[in-house]
């Protein structure tokens, strides 16, 4: 039985695919898990339509990312913080910590998660830092200074 399948199912298609499986898995587990639905001619166009609408929003979102990412590259972000007098800090500065001065000083707000550290920053100074938003890549700099 063809069905066309309305969200990704592992190891049988992603969504909005046409694919072909056993009737009985179609009729017991995708079609009333609302994963599925029977591929007739109506379903394929909502699907193709349905498609086209996602294909664009993933644009849409592409295009967001790129520009956050760009304004996050060109922004100065300080995170002022409690340090000794080796220039240690007496807190780590994470993923938390960035991602509020982000969204203080620049107006950019990144999902959590984004921010690829190796580990917290403990010392102050100059860094970059990775950051990965779906397929885009970026890096921005953060200064950590004593208060």
């Amino acid at each position: 039985m063809k069905v066309i399948l309305l969200k990704d199912v592992k190891k049988l298609g992603r969504a909005h695919d046409t694919v072909e499986v056993s009737d009985g898995h179609a009729l017991n587990m995708l079609i009333p898990g609302k994963l599925a639905v029977i591929a007739t001619g109506s379903a394929k166009k909502e699907a193709a339509a349905r498609e086209t609408k996602v294909a664009s929003m993933r644009e849409i979102d592409a295009q967001l990312t790129a520009q956050n990412l760009a304004t996050l590259a060109e922004a100065r972000i300080v995170i002022k913080t409690k340090a000794n007098e080796k220039q240690h800090l007496y807190d780590a500065v994470g993923e938390p910590e960035i991602l509020a001065a982000i969204k203080e000083q620049v107006h950019v707000e990144l999902p959590s998660g984004t921010i690829r550290l190796e580990k917290p920053l403990k010392e102050l100074g100059t860094f970059e830092i990775p950051v990965s938003v779906g397929e885009a890549f970026g890096k921005f700099s953060i200064v950590i200074e004593a208060e």
